[in-house]
C-alpha cells in the first residue's frame, strides 16, 4: 500500500494536463509581447529580474530620462535655422519672447506668450517694407512661426524640412499663396505666434513648435493653426497637429494635412474646433504591383 507521501507526490493526468496547459500560454503570451513590442518605442515586455526589472530594462530609462531631460534645457541655434532657411529662398527675422532666458521661461509660462518690445519693433518695421493687403485684407496669407517650445531639438531637426516640404508640394498643386517671413522666436510657446500674426497681418499663422518631450520621443514637433490671429486668442481657435518626427507622423503626411486645413480655414474663415480634417489617410503606393 502507498504511503499518503508518495500520493501526493505523483500528479493526476488532470494535474498535468493543467500544468501543460499553463507552460504554453506562458510560452505564447511571451511570444505576442514580443511582437508587440517590436511594432512600438512604448515600454511594454520589459522583463523581470526577481521582483524587479532587469539592469537592461533601468538602464535604458534612466537615458531616455535623461534625453528628455536634456530638450526640455536645450537651446535653440536660431542662427543656424535662419541660414538654412535663406538657402531655400526664405527671408527670416529673429524674434524673442519676454522670458529672457530658460530658467525664467520655464518657470513663466506667460512670458513665453508675449513678444518683448524690440521684437514687436522689428515686425512693424518689416511691415512697413511690405505691399498693400491683398483683397481680403491681408498683408500675408501665411506666416511660419518657429518656436523652441519644450524641446529646441525637434524644430532643430525637423522645422526646416517641413517648411521646405510645403514650398515644393504648393510648386506641385500650383498654389498660390502669399508666405510671410518666417519669425523664428526664442523662448516662444504657442500663443506667440499671435502677436506675430496679428502685427503682420496675416490670413494664417503656423507655429512649429517642440512639444513636450516623452520618454521616447524627444524631438516631437507640433504645428498649431490659428485663423485671423490676434492677442489673447484662446486654444479652441487653433488647430494641430502633433508627432511631426521620422518615427511618428512623416514630414510629407503632416505637411499634406496642413495644406488641407490651410486652405479650408482660407475659404471658410474660421479655424480650430469647428474645422476638422477631413482629407482622409494617405496611402503609399509606391510598392504597389498594379
Amino acid at each position: 500500500m502507498s504511503s499518503g507521501k508518495e500520493i501526493l507526490g505523483n500528479d493526476s493526468p488532470g494535474d498535468q494536463l493543467r500544468s501543460a496547459s499553463r507552460n504554453e500560454f506562458v510560452e505564447k503570451s511571451g511570444e505576442t509581447w514580443t511582437a508587440l513590442k517590436s511594432l512600438t518605442a512604448a515600454r511594454i515586455a520589459l522583463g523581470r529580474s526577481g521582483a524587479s526589472q532587469p539592469t537592461s530594462a533601468m538602464l535604458s530609462f534612466q537615458l531616455d530620462h535623461s534625453r528628455a531631460r536634456d530638450a526640455i534645457h536645450s537651446s535653440m541655434d536660431a542662427t543656424g535655422l535662419q541660414e538654412d532657411l535663406q538657402k531655400i529662398g526664405l527671408h527670416c527675422l529673429k524674434l524673442s519672447s519676454e522670458a529672457g532666458h530658460r530658467s525664467l521661461y520655464l518657470k513663466r509660462p506667460d512670458l513665453g506668450r508675449k513678444l518683448n518690445d524690440a521684437s514687436k519693433q522689428s515686425l512693424k518695421d518689416h511691415l512697413e517694407l511690405e505691399k498693400a493687403p491683398n483683397d481680403s485684407g491681408f498683408r500675408f496669407d501665411i506666416v511660419f512661426v518657429i518656436a523652441d517650445g519644450l524641446s529646441a531639438r525637434a524644430v532643430q531637426n525637423h522645422s526646416v524640412s517641413f517648411i521646405a516640404a510645403f514650398q515644393n508640394l504648393l510648386q506641385n498643386e500650383k498654389k498660390d499663396l502669399r508666405i510671410g517671413p518666417v519669425c523664428i522666436v526664442e523662448q516662444g510657446r504657442v500663443a506667440i505666434g499671435d502677436p506675430v500674426g496679428e502685427i503682420l497681418n496675416s490670413a494664417l499663422v503656423a507655429v512649429l513648435i517642440g512639444e513636450r518631450p516623452g520618454l521616447s520621443s524627444p524631438d516631437s514637433m507640433g504645428l498649431y493653426m490659428t485663423y485671423a490671429p490676434r492677442s489673447g486668442t484662446t486654444d479652441e481657435r487653433r488647430n494641430c497637429i502633433s508627432n511631426i518626427r521620422p518615427e511618428g507622423l512623416q514630414i510629407q503626411d503632416a505637411v499634406r494635412r496642413f495644406i488641407y486645413l490651410a486652405t479650408q480655414s482660407m475659404n471658410r474663415a474660421l479655424s480650430g474646433v469647428f474645422l476638422k480634417d477631413d482629407s482622409g489617410p494617405t496611402l503609399d503606393t509606391s510598392t504597389s504591383n498594379e
